[in-house]
């Protein structure tokens, strides 16, 4: 079944089908809600606020679903499985902490987002307001790099598995998954991307939920968590890991996954904190709600590469000597492995080719879901960074989002080249994973400082993420040609030769921040109206009269935001007749442009909800860092527990309880929470039924009149 560096067991035309068939099928479903959305509901896709921003009133169960599955990437099911099919017990949980502490950390900078810089759209903006143009295009490259680096490892590990699993030919598979995607994307914008993530999720749970069951308590083939352990035990005699206490999956002490941690802590800042979708996903949040929302997301998430990477991973260890084994006699080779295959061979050898079915379905809704993320974060950043703020300021709303429309159609098309020249050279999704904070680490910390710490000073702002990448080169290739001899894909892709140069680019960049910031603590003032207008927008500050500022247009009549707040500053004026008409009465034409100028979404937040939030936000963060970063892994590292029959019993539930608790945050909850929003689309619906049917028996009553 095995051939070359794949474990092909269906034909081409399955892979084909999937990206294509369901792919499409997917693209109509979305446009469909899309549709409903700008028909029956105040927000319409025409306006680039609602577009790029979703009007910052989407609720906290379906931000935490996005998160879920934004950060749900392929490599969360492909390298999490990797991660314990190569080091044993410590891959899920060291996976699932060093994901998850970042998107909790990430809470915080929600939370000053909405306090500080309510009016942003990209974290761009924020740095050019705060520090001026050349930070602005400094962060404004690291965040497209992120978001090439981060759509490369989405696209390229699934569509490297795909052809893996059925031979389609991976190139088409490169293009054909971002195009797909960017169908739905040009038509809904942002609200559709957290639609499609959670229907992407729920298809998710499902399959994961089925692949578990199967592995502890249905499957002829192992079916209890007791034979399991059993397996284990002999897979560890057959294919001892190296390092780990006495070479076994069921040690927790292993040196290299401990390594693989450091490289994937340092990643995880990189992807988090530098890619536009998360903060994305905290503008379009409710203020009051965003660092809930921030937090239910991380518990969520950590349960997916918990629950399936202890299921799929060590289940691929355990099956390897079983005839249905896809490789059988034979292991994964290094390079199947490497590819991320050692969670679809489980797949197969538990259900055959349905199996490998269900695994292409799964591994094409994590892709285009997180993919389509992407591809609204860099249509932002070219809409408000490239174009609104160096091409043309002044554009107005329904130009911004054509170019939103562009911007998405680009991006699709170069990732899809990009990746198929990573492919072409011999690259994978491990690989990818493996060096990402070397090329954007330098400037992870740096750009949260920028909101979390008032003394980050400009020229820490602009230098600290450039020493940081020259740092981190140096130090990754000096390591590589000592460690190694010569400087290869694969001697590059060495972890520990990897995470010298992760740590080097994400810890001097941090600590470049704090140091410059303190030697040289003066900060950009800019001169130009018209930025100082658009900064004190982005901080919270109402605009002094003089200063202009882009005209925004309201019921066909151009008014400035300067105009409104000259209208406000003068306590003695006598207020003057409202001529706009009401938010009740715009519903129904999608133009929610007055409602949203005058929403408490673009106000900054109260300072005592504030601090209460941060309080929260920090309390999460501690508790999370002590157990499952401190105590329950490092306890485990340091005793070099071997576990037994029942811990591991005990281990497994624990697993399948939380992917239990993840699978009530990302589909219940949200369903919960939108009640209203599908009662009015319900209650929409049945009105245009009832006139429709209306309309249709006048039509044959007046027939039957004039036939009278």
């Amino acid at each position: 079944m095995s051939t070359g560096g794949g474990i092909k067991v269906l034909p081409s035309g399955a892979g084909y089908g999937i990206v294509i068939g369901i792919g499409g099928v997917f693209a109509l479903l979305m446009l469909g809600i899309t549709w409903l959305q700008n028909r029956y509901t105040r927000f319409s896709t025409k306006q680039a606020e609602e577009f790029n921003t979703a009007s910052r009133s989407v609720k906290p169960g379906l931000i935490a679903a996005g998160i879920v599955s934004s950060w749900t990437w392929s490599a969360t099911l492909l390298t999490s499985s990797t991660f314990a099919y190569s080091y044993g017990v410590c891959g899920p949980m060291w996976y699932g902490a060093m994901g998850t502490f970042q998107i909790l950390l990430f809470a915080l900078i929600a939370i000053k987002i909405k306090a500080n810089a309510p009016g942003a759209h990209t974290f761009p903006e924020i740095v050019l307001a705060r520090h001026g143009k050349v930070a602005h295009l400094t962060y404004l490259f690291n965040g497209l790099a992120t978001n090439m680096l981060v759509g490369a490892c989405l696209v390229l590990g699934g569509s490297q598995v795909v052809a893996a699993l059925s031979g389609m030919n991976v190139y088409a598979a490169c293009f054909l998954i971002p195009l797909v995607v960017a169908a739905y994307v040009i038509a809904g914008g942002l609200r559709s991307t957290f639609i499609a993530d959670y229907v992407h999720t729920v298809v998710l749970f499902i399959a994961i939920f089925v692949f578990g069951f199967l592995m502890y308590a249905t499957s002829d083939l192992v079916g209890s968590p007791a034979r399991l352990y059993d397996l284990l035990l002999e897979a560890s005699k057959t294919m001892p890991i190296p390092g780990n206490v006495d070479e076994s999956y069921l040690s927790f002490r292993s040196v290299e996954g401990l390594v693989f941690a450091i490289d994937l802590f340092a990643a995880g800042f990189s992807t988090v904190w530098l890619d536009q979708a998360y903060w994305q996903r905290a503008i379009a949040s409710k203020p009051e709600t965003s660092v809930r929302a921030y937090i239910l997301g991380g518990i969520a998430w950590y349960g997916i590469p918990f629950g399936f990477a202890s299921a799929m991973g060590l289940g691929c260890a355990a099956l390897t000597g079983n005839p249905r084994f896809p490789t059988f006699p034979n292991p994964l080779s290094a390079e199947q492995n490497a590819a991320g295959l050692s969670s679809p061979a489980t797949a197969i050898t538990l259900l055959g080719k349905g199996g490998a079915v269900l695994m292409l379905v799964l591994l094409f809704m994590a892709v285009t879901s997180s993919t389509s993320a992407e591809l609204i974060a860099v249509s932002s950043l070219l809409t408000f960074d490239v174009y609104k703020t160096y091409i043309k300021p002044d554009a107005p709303s329904s130009q911004l989002v054509r170019i939103s429309h562009y911007g998405i159609i680009l991006y699709a098309l170069v990732l899809a080249a990009f990746c198929s020249i990573l492919n072409a050279v011999g690259l994978n999704l491990t690989w990818l994973l493996t060096i990402l904070a070397i090329i954007v680490g330098g400037a992870s910390i740096p750009v949260g400082l920028i909101l979390l710490w008032k003394r980050m000073s400009t020229v820490a702002a602009v230098a600290s993420p450039w020493i940081g990448l020259v740092c981190g080169l140096i130090a990754w290739f000096i390591t590589t040609w000592k460690r190694s001899g010569s400087i290869t894909v694969t001697t590059s892709g060495n972890t520990i030769n990897a995470v010298a140069g992760n740590v080097t680019s994400w810890g001097v960049g941090f600590i470049m921040a704090v140091v410059l910031s303190l030697v040289f603590p003066a900060k950009y003032s800019s001169t130009d109206t018209r930025h100082i207008a658009r900064s004190n927008k982005i901080q919270g500050i109402s605009v002094h009269p003089s200063a202009p500022e882009t005209p925004v247009e309201v019921s066909g009549s151009p008014t400035s935001t300067a105009e409104k707040d000259e209208e406000k500053v003068d306590p003695e004026a006598e207020p003057e007749p409202r001529s706009a008409p009401q938010p009740e009465s715009i519903v129904p034409t999608g133009n929610e442009i007055v409602d949203f100028l005058e929403s408490k979404t673009m106000e900054p937040m109260d300072p005592a909800e504030v601090k209460k939030a941060e309080r929260l936000a920090i309390g999460a963060n501690i508790i999370f860092l002590c157990v499952a970063i401190i105590l329950v892994p490092f306890t485990l590292f340091g005793t070099r527990y071997i576990y037994g029959r029942q811990f591991f019993t005990g281990w497994v539930v624990v697993s399948f309880i939380w992917v239990w608790t993840s699978m009530t945050i990302c589909v219940i909850y949200p369903v919960v929470e939108s009640t209203g929003a599908l009662r009015e689309i319900s209650k929409g619906l049945w009105r245009d039924c009832l006139a429709l049917l209306g309309r249709r028996k006048t039509r044959v009553g007046e027939l039957g009149e004039g036939g009278a």
